[in-house]
């Protein structure tokens, strides 16, 4: 890849990339972890509306402390970092690219494009927006000769590089996904029971550490939803209206479960994505399952590959027909400099979308009643479940990105899609989501 070298040669240079963080969480420290270690990056500021959290963050991965200003000319300057209570001052032709890591899909959007308006690539960590308006912020950037991209070490990045392998080799790609645990109730999930389904200790959990909605959303099947939504997007393939099938499996196992019906898999159809689940049915944890990894399913094109996927350890189905190939691991903010430098250095995206072709639509987790407001992605009213972006704009449904502090107009019975006419919309609360939402529904009528 030689990103690496251009890297060094950015350092020898004096002249590094010079990026703007927004947001200071998890994937936000874990990128600052590995950012002092790479040649020719310079993190020359964080915003965060917590600045002792951005403080922590630093802290904890044992930035200099001579290092951090509150400055950003000073950081300019001198290479330190500047840590900043808001991200206006981050969208300056200063620097070069800004990490969108806020999870609120709402003032992602709205940091993207204004960071668009300031001639910035943008990485768009917070997956939400991209699931929702990804395609739209994708034109956009274009439009500017600018880099909307995906971020490497989330799975969808990583599965996009798999997606990519596979066709670059001559591959059709029959299904792309992911492992996760989960169980059918799981859709019922709420912030007050979400630690009975995790395995962390009484002391960790009772801490404050953990975000109970944020691990509420990773179970009750959204999280899931929207990393298959954006891939779908990416990648050109198609989910099924069913929703996904979190069909437990092993890594041998993945070709053969994630084929077509009529080749005796789950697919509805092939040019898929789906996500496998590491327990069965009845909660027993599978050996060697996927949690974690993220994978491609191919097919043979013609008999000479078949009988390749037999010689070499390919995981191949019983038919020799269909084979993935499964990366078990990622490493999530840790990996974020490879998106960065081929954007900055190839102008190229680690994934990004190119079309409209899914969309995680809000779902009642339980019988919900006019009055009632919903509480978006790891909350207490609704889940994400993905389907097809034409069925959803037909059916009318509304995004679970928009699903936060709406009012219905009318009950929702359990298991019912929530849709516009369902809810009272405040379009002001939304800022220009709801333009960019209008303007991606509008590509699924462009061939």
């Amino acid at each position: 890849m030689n990103l690496h070298d251009l890297l060094q040669a950015r350092e020898r240079d004096g002249n590094p990339i010079r990026v703007g963080l927004i947001g200071a969480g998890r994937f936000g420290t874990m990128f600052l972890a590995q950012a002092r270690n790479t040649p020719g990056i310079h993190v020359a500021a964080i915003a965060d509306i917590n600045v002792a959290r951005a403080q922590q963050a630093l802290k904890l991965v044992d930035w200099p402390a001579d290092a951090v200003t509150d400055d950003l000319d000073s950081a300019l300057a001198t290479g330190a970092t500047a840590v900043l209570p808001e991200a206006a001052p981050l969208f300056t032709d200063a620097i070069d690219l800004v990490v969108e890591a806020t999870g609120n899909p709402i003032v992602g959007t709205s940091h993207a494009l204004t960071a668009f308006d300031a001639g910035q690539h943008v990485i768009m960590v917070t997956v939400e927006a991209d699931a929702v308006v990804g395609p739209a912020l994708a034109r956009r950037a274009a439009d500017r000769g600018l880099v909307y991209s995906m971020a490497y070490g989330d799975q969808p990045a990583l599965i996009m590089e798999l997606v990519d392998w596979a066709r670059t080799s001559g591959f059709h790609v029959v299904c792309a996904g992911k492992g996760t645990k989960y169980l059918e109730h799981y859709h019922e999930m709420n912030p007050d029971n979400v630690w009975e389904h995790w395995e962390f200790s009484k002391e960790l959990t009772d801490s404050g550490q953990l975000n109970p909605n944020m691990h509420t959303a990773f179970r009750d099947g959204t999280k899931a939803a929207i990393e298959m939504a954006a891939v779908a997007n990416a990648a050109g393939l198609a989910p099924s209206d069913e929703g996904l099938t979190f069909t437990p499996g092993d890594v041998e196992q993945i070709a053969t479960i994630c084929r077509p019906r009529d080749a005796g898999g789950v697919l509805a159809h092939e040019g898929s994505v789906d996500v496998m689940s590491s327990v069965t049915r009845e909660g027993e944890w599978i050996p060697h399952n996927t949690q974690e990894g993220v994978f491609v399913v191919v097919k043979a094109t013609n008999d000479y590959v078949s009988g390749c996927f037999s010689e070499y350890p390919w995981h191949a189905d019983p038919t020799k027909q269909y084979a993935a190939l499964f990366r078990p691991y990622h490493y999530i903010g840790l990996e974020l400099g490879v998106s960065i430098a081929n954007a900055v250095l190839r102008g190229i995206p680690t994934g990004a979308p190119k079309g409209f072709s899914a969309d995680v639509v809000a779902t009642a987790k339980k019988d919900l009643a006019a009055g009632d407001v919903l509480d978006g992605e790891g909350g207490y009213a609704v889940w994400g479940k993905l389907i097809s972006a034409r069925a959803s704009v037909e059916r009318g449904a509304l995004p679970i990105a928009l699903a936060h502090h709406v009012e219905l107009r009318r009950d929702v019975p359990k298991g019912t899609v929530v849709t516009w006419d369902d809810v009272q919309l405040d379009e002001g609360a939304f800022g220009r989501v709801l333009e960019l939402r209008r303007e991606t529904e509008r590509l699924l009528a462009q061939p």
